[in-house]
């Protein structure tokens, strides 16, 4: 009965448990077809603002269509009618054209019959002249060209002569007006170079000290740099003489030192000496450097810069030739900048022109000869040889920048005031009488002091003894008498002196 009633209530609770299902299901279909039913109303919706949106862009693009077509069948409307203007305006010019090609007809017609006309009237008009003149026409025409080309020949040689006179007029004012401004782009200071130098004194009584006890220290000084010191002429001052600018520089230098220093006598003179002559080597290559930098020239070698500054204390004519060197150089370069020349080639040939001078006291030849061994030693391009050589017309001008150097080397050296032929002529005669007494075997060196009236001779003691040092004075003195012109008499003093030095340890 139990099981029963157990079998019974599970039947009952299956029953149950179906029909709540059944309730619980139907509310969820009824949930999912309310949210079916809403999105499909959302999408009808959306499909209903989208075909709007569409419409309203659909009559928009066909507005704008129709707005384009209307204005590009105004532009074609306008383009026709410019056209059939064109056209209107075509046909006119064609028209008149036509009236003008017409007219132009009828006068070349009328133009053809007066030629005919003119050429009848020529004919019988050479007709009538040949039965006057009995010439044939060729003959007269023989004739009349004779005449003519007498006359063609008087007037070409008559016109080539007046274009010669214009051309050499204007060819000679070109160059001058060259040259003036060459010359005024070239500002260079000229300073004429004397043969004293001046040396002022603090007071009277150094110059005791440089003369020394019965004049040992100032004949050492004159023996050791060839100058001679003259101490008495004007007060507070000395004055050193002599015709070679190194030997000035080196004395007034060391002269400089000794007072400075104050110990003034021979072996302390000696040493000044040497400390002058390493200063002016200095000097002198500082002298070749600033020329090059001044100048504007690169890549010299040093041994060619030094030879340059050596021309510091060279002259010419009484004119320092480095700063003739210089103004050559930068006049040659205006020149050619004004003619279209190389201007470097130019500038650097004017530079290195008279570069032999530095030497020529000690190497034969010409000054042009030893410039050219001395480019080519230091490695100077043909060209600036080639430019150089010619200045003194020794060699033939080869290059257009030769003939510019040429012409600058005049122009410097004919200016006003740079040179004097006397000083010259009186240097060339010192130098003359120092070559003498030097070529003498045994001689040291000599100087010529006194502006020339006295030669003083070194001798090498252990050559020259004291009987063959006054038959040398005498050989030098003959020698002198039969080389050189001069006024009055020339003094030779033969000097020899031993020396000798031991140190004790």
């Amino acid at each position: 009965m139990l099981i029963v009633i157990i079998f019974i209530a599970v039947g009952v609770g299956v029953v149950l448990g179906y029909l709540a299902r059944q309730s619980i299901v139907k509310r969820r279909a009824g949930t999912i077809e309310a949210k079916l039913h809403q999105k499909i109303e959302q999408v009808k919706n959306e499909n209903s603002v989208l075909i709007k949106n569409a419409q309203n862009k659909a009559a928009n693009i066909v507005s704008q269509a129709e707005k384009e077509i209307d204005q590009r069948r105004r532009d074609f409307l306008k383009s026709q009618q410019i056209l059939l203007d064109r056209e209107s305006l075509l046909e006119k010019k064609i028209t008149a054209f036509e009236i003008k090609e017409e007219d132009f007809h009828h006068k070349a017609d009328k133009l053809k019959e007066i030629k005919d006309d003119l050429e009848k009237l020529r004919k019988e008009a050479e007709e009538k002249l040949e039965k006057v003149a009995n010439f044939s026409r060729e003959d007269a025409k023989k004739e009349l060209l004779s005449l003519v080309e007498v006359e063609i020949q008087k007037e070409l040689l008559e016109k080539e002569r007046k274009f010669r006179e214009i051309g050499t007029e204007k060819f000679d004012k070109k160059a001058k007006e060259i040259l003036a401004l060459a010359i005024q782009k070239c500002a260079i200071s000229q300073v004429q170079e004397l043969t004293t130098t001046t040396l002022m004194l603090k007071g009277e009584d150094i110059k005791g000290r440089i003369i020394g006890k019965e004049g040992r220290n100032i004949r050492a000084f004159e023996r050791l740099t060839g100058v001679e010191l003259i101490v008495d002429e004007t007060p507070e001052s000395v004055v050193i003489s002599s015709f070679n600018p190194i030997r000035r520089q080196i004395a007034k230098i060391a002269l400089d030192k000794l007072i400075q220093d104050g110990r003034i006598q021979p072996a302390k003179i000696e040493e000044k000496v040497e400390e002058a002559k390493v200063e002016v080597a200095t000097k002198i290559k500082e002298a070749g450097e600033k020329a090059i930098y001044d100048v504007g020239v690169v890549g010299m070698d040093d041994k060619l810069t030094q030879l340059l500054g050596r021309l510091y204390y060279r002259t010419s004519y009484g004119q320092n030739v480095l700063l003739h060197s210089i103004e050559v150089a930068f006049l040659a370069e205006a020149i050619a900048e004004e003619i279209g020349a190389n201007s470097q080639i130019a500038k650097r040939a004017g530079l290195l022109h008279d570069i032999g001078k530095a030497v020529d006291h000690q190497i034969q030849g010409s000054h042009v000869d030893i410039g050219i061994k001395i480019l080519q030693k230091f490695g100077e391009s043909e060209d600036i040889i080639k430019a150089m050589k010619a200045h003194h017309e020794e060699y033939p001008a080869e290059l257009l920048e030769a003939i510019i150097v040429k012409t600058a080397d005049a122009v410097s050296g004919a200016r006003p005031g740079a040179r004097k032929d006397t000083l010259e002529n009186y240097l060339q005669r010192l130098k003359e009488l120092e070559d003498i007494a030097t070529k003498f075997d045994g001689v040291d060196r000599a100087y010529a002091i006194q502006a020339g009236r006295e030669i003083r001779v070194f001798v090498k003691s252990d050559k020259v003894d004291d009987l063959g040092l006054q038959k040398l004075a005498r050989q030098i003195a003959d020698r002198v008498e039969e080389e050189l012109k001069y006024p009055g008499e020339i003094k030779v003093v033969a000097v020899r002196e031993n020396r000798i030095v031991e140190y004790a340890r």
